[in-house]
């Protein structure tokens, strides 16, 4: 086994804590189709998939003594992780005793690599349309940029008065239940303090923080969560630019299909249309490919090697057209003027307390600019200026000075003794927040009135 993996060399997936949760019965009836054997297998470790692939073509268990013998005492621990890891999604049997693969995962792997067989769990390629034309690789990049750009555009500047094309109600009710919107008091959906976490957020990240929470929503929606997760599967081994049919999938999966296109992972010349293209973003989804084009409007060239300058006085400029990376720093960032490839403005007290106020952390702030630094900025040490970065976590401390809680205060007690005798019973109960005891009053939190209150009333009537 490789003995120079160490324990940060590689994170795992996002969606394998999700299987984890499953039932063996519901990840064998997953298993049973090859696309969903070879995409759990790309989102594996090196190390997983290396003991994947050594049992694979075994016809019978292995002991675990003999695999454990090929390990060296620097490796143990990753490996003894890996089998782990592997046993709590049911594609290892036995790690203790002898290791065998799941029968079902073993027999669908080798049909995802040697091919063959009648599942078509691989999608069915629908013919040419010779009326309609060829689908080109370049509108479905453009429609799927699109479609993102609309949610995270919709993200960032609801609530503003500036929302651009509003996405569908699917996409808000899942921006919702996942924690990245929500209604401030009453009014319009804003950006939370997690929905700007997301932003920080690689595409592909993004995009397996909307699915997870689509996931959760399966059952509830009454969906097969099994056809949900096979779909998704199934997409992430299509060709990018064919055409596939429609009448091979399930009612599960065709009901998905709405959905899907909202998010940009599937395009449909019409919602009637017994044919599809999967987009990049679903074409990627268990790959380490990028699931945006670098050279769309999307701003990945610009986002992976930074285009921020921060200045000592607070200027800041901005080298690019995009509107999604002008509206995000719009959330923090006093703009004052807006040129065909740059943008400026100034990181202001009121700035930052109007970000404070949406949920916005000062770290969120630090690290946004940390990570979209231009290349000229990362030769400084530090990279950003330290003024400005005490500055912002001042103006956070500043907000954050004052808390105000609900409670009860208690005071005009008839005596300095039952003023100490309730006081001494409500420390007990650790619901005191303020005291003073020139004036015979404290504070105590609501939760712990009825307590109080029950308290005094039987020492009145007991006369004391």
């Amino acid at each position: 086994m490789p003995s120079k993996l160490t324990a940060g060399s590689f994170a795992p997936h996002q969606l394998l804590p999700f299987l984890q949760q499953q039932s063996q019965g519901s990840l064998t009836r997953l298993y049973q189709r090859p696309s969903s054997c070879l995409s759990i297998f790309r989102l594996l470790s090196p190390l997983e998939r290396q003991l994947v692939m050594n049992m694979l073509w075994l016809e019978s268990p292995i002991p675990s003594s003999t695999m454990s013998a090929w390990v060296n005492k620097d490796g143990k621990k990753l490996y003894d992780a890996a089998l782990s890891s592997l046993s709590q999604i049911h594609i290892i049997s036995n790690p203790l005793s002898k290791l065998n693969l799941n029968p079902t995962f073993k027999s669908s792997l080798r049909q995802a690599i040697t091919g063959g067989g009648e599942h078509r769990s691989f999608g069915v390629p629908s013919e040419k349309d010779e009326k309609r034309g060829p689908t080109t690789v370049e509108s479905l990049d453009a429609y799927a940029v699109e479609r993102w750009e609309t949610i995270l555009h919709y993200m960032v500047t609801s609530g503003t008065g500036q929302a651009p094309t509003k996405p569908s109600q699917g996409v808000l009710y899942l921006l919702q239940r996942s924690g990245l919107m929500a209604t401030i008091g009453g009014g319009s959906l804003q950006i939370t303090s997690a929905g700007f976490q997301f932003l920080l957020h690689s595409p592909h990240t993004q995009l397996w923080d909307l699915l997870l929470q689509y996931l959760h929503m399966a059952e509830e929606r009454q969906m097969d969560l099994v056809e949900v997760l096979s779909f998704l599967f199934m997409l992430s081994t299509m060709e990018l630019g064919r055409d596939y049919s429609t009448e091979n999938l399930s009612e599960t999966q065709k009901a998905m299909l709405e959905d899907l296109r909202d998010y940009g992972l599937i395009w449909q010349r019409k919602a009637s249309s017994r044919r599809f293209n999967p987009t990049r973003l679903a074409t990627t989804l268990t790959s380490s490919l990028p699931p945006l084009p670098s050279s769309s409007r999307s701003g990945s060239a610009s986002q992976a090697q930074g285009f921020i300058i921060l200045e000592t006085n607070y200027r800041l400029y901005a080298y690019t057209d995009n509107p999604l990376q002008t509206a995000v720093l719009n959330l923090f960032v006093t703009l004052k003027s807006r040129f065909p490839n740059m943008v400026v403005g100034s990181i202001t007290r009121e700035s930052v307390k109007k970000a404070l106020a949406n949920g916005i952390t000062a770290d969120q702030i630090i690290s946004y600019l940390t990570t979209h630094a231009h290349p000229q900025m990362r030769k400084n040490t530090p990279l950003l200026p330290v003024t400005v970065q005490d500055q912002i976590r001042l103006w956070e401390l500043e907000k954050n000075r004052l808390k105000s809680q609900e409670g009860y205060l208690y005071t005009a007690f008839a005596s300095q003794a039952d003023y100490e005798f309730v006081l001494k019973y409500a420390k007990q109960l650790n619901v005191v927040l303020w005291e003073n005891g020139a004036k015979r009053s404290f504070f105590g939190s609501m939760e712990g009135h009825a307590n109080i209150r029950g308290f005094i009333e039987r020492r009145t009537g007991a006369g004391g």
